[in-house]
């Protein structure tokens, strides 16, 4: 995007009234239906000394609308230093704030419901009088007519990983306003929240958050309010830990549908079949085997059902093994018959949850193994027509297969902003573009597998971009669609909205960011290599002859050293200027990125001098440079280390000692060659099969 459009962008946000419908991605939201002029006809005071408005909520309200209210009364809280109560009925001579599902009485015309009925999460925002109304087509459209107001008056829906903080405002006005929304593309789309290897917990011998330890409740509530604020109706929440029943109540009482990824099968968690005991606790075998224990399976099964039938639930279906490995058949078990076991399967777990549940939603998601077995022959697993059929990219965010027709069933897709798995892992930095989210996207759209979408984000502070992209696609993707170039219009709106006046050079280094790091391996790449000078150097100073260091990898490390200079430069002259909560946000979602690369781009350039270097002084003074550049990314994690985000880029299991995931890895081993004089080799990992690698799974696992 160029200045002029970002000028007129800038220009719109002063123009357009507060009941304008506008393309997405084309105009600021952030607090764009605030009163900051003389208060006119129709505008309604929320908050001033002189009197607060309070929030009207029925008592029969479902509980997501409850909890709508509560985050509504603390943002306007935030924004004026005022709380407005929250009462089960209105006060003629107070402002009233009035959250309404359709169906209650009383709703004035001037809201205009028209066509509303029936409509899958509408809803409407328009003032009247004294009145606020927040009117949904259901509870959920009702609680998001409230997060949408939330935001128009100033909050940031992602604050909580952005730390951005409101413009105060006393009084807080708010304008005239007429609001629609039609209901989302997607219907049920949701955060999933895996690879739980960083929030604070007990710690193992290792020094690592301890993977049976209990996530503090807490992020899951930060992450619940995340999706809620994102329009998302549905969580994930993590998959390989403790299960605790108050965390999934708490998705569904603040109207989020609980839901699990492919192998969480009825949402009974396998993974806890031995490690939580759970064979044990429903009286079952821990064989988990549908051709030896057929009824232990079911039995351990039923266990998820009962355990959360009176939430709300979309029910995976399907059978893996127990730790997202795929399950083991008898030898010699053909294709069709394996197509016949999951027919019947499924028909177990779908007949099973019907005899429970009034109106359950399913879904089978195709991962990996399952989707070339599906395609080979999609009737022979004759699918029950409730079931949502789920398919998978291929971890890199590239749609592995979509339906070339509809059928008689429901389809929807799952998506990975982050990853954990050999050469794709991406868990420190986001690597997917807003141009790949965006082409990928349309092809999902036009395909019509758009009644389900759950997004992989891990711990999500390292995606928000992607995921905040992700949940406007899901609701408004035709109006993104109609207009070219999506991708562009999200990373300029996404600048001016996060970045303000300084929005062309932030967007200048969001460009350079995407053009370097648009795949997992652009990260480790670096390291990989520097693994390999410094096994040179062991050699070299051992006095044998270490292998010339490879001309390609050279020259690629030279050509990528250059373009990454130019990259950190163009960033530092974004961060010039900014505010403080804006330029530590940017330093996270950009710098850091691009730091990571740099950094270890130049050490390695400096050991491949080493390798080289004719005697032992000018070889350990360029080892000592490749320190500083490695001291200096270091340096860089820990200032990016800072509450509620502490030991964010520590060593887990996940960035093990030797991981490509561990972003310290180049700096430990060339801390430990220069500690050890040069003399000894480089540790390297146990070969398979050797030391275990953490509990319950192995270091390249994939999800």
């Amino acid at each position: 995007m160029n200045l002029c459009r970002v000028r007129t962008i800038a220009c719109l946000l002063f123009t357009l009234p507060a009941f304008a419908q506008t393309t997405p991605w084309t105009t600021a939201l952030r607090g764009a239906w605030v009163q900051t002029g003389a208060v006119a006809t129709g505008d309604v005071t929320l908050a001033s000394k002189d009197a607060v408005a309070q929030i009207v909520v029925g008592d029969d309200e479902n509980t997501a609308v409850h909890q709508a209210a509560t985050f509504l009364a603390g943002d306007i809280e935030k924004i004026s230093g005022y709380r407005p109560a929250i009462v089960s009925a209105a006060t003629p001579d107070k402002v009233n704030i009035r959250l309404v599902t359709l169906g209650h009485a009383g709703i004035p015309a001037a809201v205009d419901t028209r066509g509303m009925q029936g409509q899958w999460e509408s809803y409407r925002v328009a003032t009247e009088g004294r009145n606020v109304w927040l009117v949904g087509s259901n509870p959920r459209g009702t609680a998001f007519a409230s997060y949408t107001l939330s935001e128009r008056i100033g909050i940031d829906p992602i604050y909580i990983w952005t730390g951005y903080r409101p413009e105060h405002r006393d009084p807080l006005v708010l304008k005239r306003t007429t609001f629609s929304q039609d209901p989302p593309t997607f219907k049920y789309r949701g955060f999933f929240h895996d690879d739980e290897d960083l929030l604070p917990r007990p710690f193992d011998a290792n020094g690592y958050p301890l993977q049976t330890g209990d996530v503090p409740l807490e992020w899951y509530q930060r992450f619940f309010e995340t999706a809620l604020r994102l329009k998302m109706n549905m969580a994930a929440p993590y998959t390989r830990v403790h299960r605790r029943f108050e965390v999934q109540k708490l998705a569904s009482d603040w109207g989020l549908y609980y839901t699990s990824h492919h192998y969480d099968i009825l949402v009974s968690n396998p993974f806890g079949l031995t490690t939580f005991n759970l064979a044990a606790e429903r009286g079952v075998k821990p064989d988990y085997n549908w051709f030896t224990n057929r009824d232990g399976m079911l039995k351990f099964w039923r266990g998820g059902l009962e355990e959360n039938k009176s939430l709300d639930v979309i029910w995976p279906v399907g059978m893996r093994g127990t730790s997202d490995r795929p399950f083991t058949f008898p030898e010699g078990t053909t294709d069709e018959q394996k197509a016949a076991t999951f027919r019947e399967v499924i028909g177990e777990q779908v007949k099973m949850v019907r005899a429970e549940v009034r109106n359950p939603a399913f879904h089978f998601t195709m991962y990996t193994e399952m989707l070339p077995l599906y395609q080979k022959n999609p009737a022979a697993f004759d699918l029950p027509d409730d079931v949502i059929i789920i398919w998978p990219d291929d971890n890199d965010g590239h749609m592995r297969g979509l339906p070339a027709s509809l059928g008689k069933w429901k389809h929807g897709v799952y998506y990975h902003l982050a990853y954990l798995g050999g050469n794709l892992s991406k868990q420190t930095t986001h690597t997917e573009t807003p141009a790949v989210i965006a082409e990928e996207f349309e092809k999902i759209v036009k395909a019509g597998a758009t009644e389900y979408m759950l997004v992989n984000v891990s711990e999500l502070r390292d995606y928000v971009m992607g995921a905040r992209m992700i949940g406007d696609l899901c609701w408004n993707a035709p109006k993104i669609y109609a207009a070219p170039k999506a991708a562009d219009r999200y990373t300029g709106w996404w600048s001016h909205e996060y970045f303000g006046t300084d929005a062309p050079k932030v967007e200048g280094a969001y460009q350079k960011y995407f053009s370097l790091l648009d795949k997992p391996d652009t990260l480790w790449n670096p390291m990989v290599a520097i693994q390999t000078l410094i096994q040179g150097l062991y050699a070299k100073v051992g006095g044998t002859t270490a292998p010339a260091f490879n001309a390609e990898t050279l020259a690629e490390l030279q050509s990528r050293a250059k373009l990454l200079d130019d990259a950190l430069e163009v960033e530092e002259k974004a961060e010039n200027g900014l505010p403080l909560t804006e330029r530590r946000f940017l330093q996270t979602d950009v710098a850091l990125g691009i730091e990571i690369a740099h950094r270890q781009t130049h050490a390695a350039l400096k050991l491949e001098e080493a390798l080289r270097a004719p005697d032992a002084v000018r070889m350990w003074q360029a080892v000592y440079e490749a320190r500083t550049y490695l001291e200096l990314l270091e340096t860089e994690f820990a200032r990016g280390e800072y509450p509620p985000f502490d030991r964010w880029y520590h060593e887990s299991w996940i960035r093990s000692t030797f991981s490509n995931n561990n972003p310290h890895r180049a700096y430990n081993q060339l801390r430990d060659f220069i500690g050890k004089e040069g003399i000894g080799s480089l540790p390297l990992p146990p070969p398979r099969g050797g030391a275990p690698r953490g509990p319950g799974r192995g270091e390249f696992e994939l999800r």
